[in-house]
């Protein structure tokens, strides 16, 4: 007696489940530019690719959230490919995604813990989110169904934004805190817990983690690709191909529908896919094939797994360290109190410097640099925290 194939069995089918060193070694290069942009020595000192477009356009550092997202989606196929969709699999994904929701709350409460003003949704509930949903739609859907998915959260999107009136503004816009997200925004989450300097929107607000969504899904179709019983080469050239057309497409796209990150908009999600994909089918490349094998590109590529295996946690701590050692005064001599990381960044790294942007990169490398040595210590000691 012959049983019928699940959804997800009738398209590309898969190969025994496999860890990518390549996938590892992108994952971490993510986390360790996420680190580096999230934490200059002087906020009022940074160099213009290391910080986020002003509104339409984007910038390299506008790449490293959806990138991240992009290998979420990915990795949901690794880490799902052969385990059913029960009840216990859901139920587990359930949980992961409750937990970083809230470590990402904790991180929003901390030190202040205002319930009044605490702002909401954020970096780690948004990676919740999309998790959650893209588990769910890998479990339950054909890859086919993944790309008309797709197809319609993009282009739904884009109608929301462009076609909708905006209630109290009478049309639809794409400005900063007149938009459709930026009004769902207020409405729901109420002002007092959107993001601080955005006052009345919310760069991870509830609308726009619509297309994050897609983002995931885009990495949900490159991680099956990359899973199935095709060769290597083909599995290579043509995730390159698809990312070329997918970046070409978000351009095109931007003329009407500008690429902007805070709004995540259906041109950003096509841009920054695409960009993913060509990144990792490089990657991939490199590090998996037999062009690759070489062992000093593994070796290069192992000082980046360090960062990728223990993302998450290197994300939380990087974001609560530098909190805590604000916390703690120190007085200066000249009398005025500082934190603990502004008295070591002023005292030890940028009287070194005569311009100010170069200290602030130093600072964000000596940042990046010490988390390397905590996580190559972990790495080796096959200390990988969970979530």
């Amino acid at each position: 007696m012959q049983t019928a194939p699940t959804p997800t069995q009738t398209e590309w089918s898969l190969t025994k489940p496999a860890r990518l060193l390549s996938l590892d070694a992108f994952r971490g290069l993510t986390v360790a530019a996420m680190i580096l942009v999230n934490n200059p020595g002087d906020w009022g000192h940074i160099y213009a690719p290391l910080e986020h477009a002003p509104w339409h356009g984007w910038t390299p550092t506008d790449l490293i959230f959806p990138f991240f997202l992009f290998i979420v989606g990915v990795s949901i196929t690794f880490a799902l490919g052969g385990s059913g969709s029960g009840n216990g699999v859901v139920s587990k994904i359930l949980k992961r995604s409750v937990t970083l929701f809230l470590l990402g709350l904790f991180l929003n409460f901390f030190p202040k813990f205002d319930i009044s003003t605490v702002r909401i949704m954020g970096v780690l509930q948004r990676i919740a989110l999309v998790y959650l949903v893209c588990s769910l739609i890998f479990l339950k859907t054909t890859p086919r169904q993944q790309l008309y998915l797709l197809a319609t959260l993009l282009v739904g999107y884009c109608v929301l934004l462009t076609a909708i009136p905006v209630p109290g503004v009478g049309y639809a816009n794409l400005e900063p805190e007149t938009n459709l997200a930026a009004w769902i925004d207020r409405i729901i989450l109420t002002p007092a817990h959107v993001y601080k300097p955005a006052r009345v929107w919310d760069p991870e607000g509830l609308l726009s983690t619509l297309p994050a969504i897609g983002t995931g899904i885009i990495g949900l179709l490159a991680g099956r690709w990359l899973r199935s019983d095709r060769s290597f080469s083909k599995k290579a050239s043509w995730l390159f191909t698809a990312g070329c057309l997918t970046l070409l497409a978000g351009l095109i796209w931007d003329s009407s529908f500008p690429i902007n990150k805070a709004l995540w908009t259906s041109s950003y999600v096509l841009l920054t896919g695409g960009l993913a994909m060509l990144s990792l089918a490089v990657c991939y490349w490199l590090i998996d094939g037999d062009a690759g094998v070489a062992s000093t590109r593994r070796s290069m590529a192992m000082q980046f797994v360090a960062f990728g295996v223990n993302a998450i946690t290197v994300f939380f701590l990087s974001g609560l360290i530098p909190r805590i050692m604000n916390l703690i005064k120190i007085t200066r001599a000249d009398g005025t109190e500082t934190g603990l990381q502004s008295y070591l960044y002023r005292s030890f790294i940028a009287p070194f410097f005569s311009d100010p942007r170069n200290a602030s990169l130093a600072g964000a490398l000596t940042f990046v640099l010490i988390w390397f040595g905590i996580l190559w210590w972990m790495y080796r000691k096959n200390v990988i925290i969970k979530v």
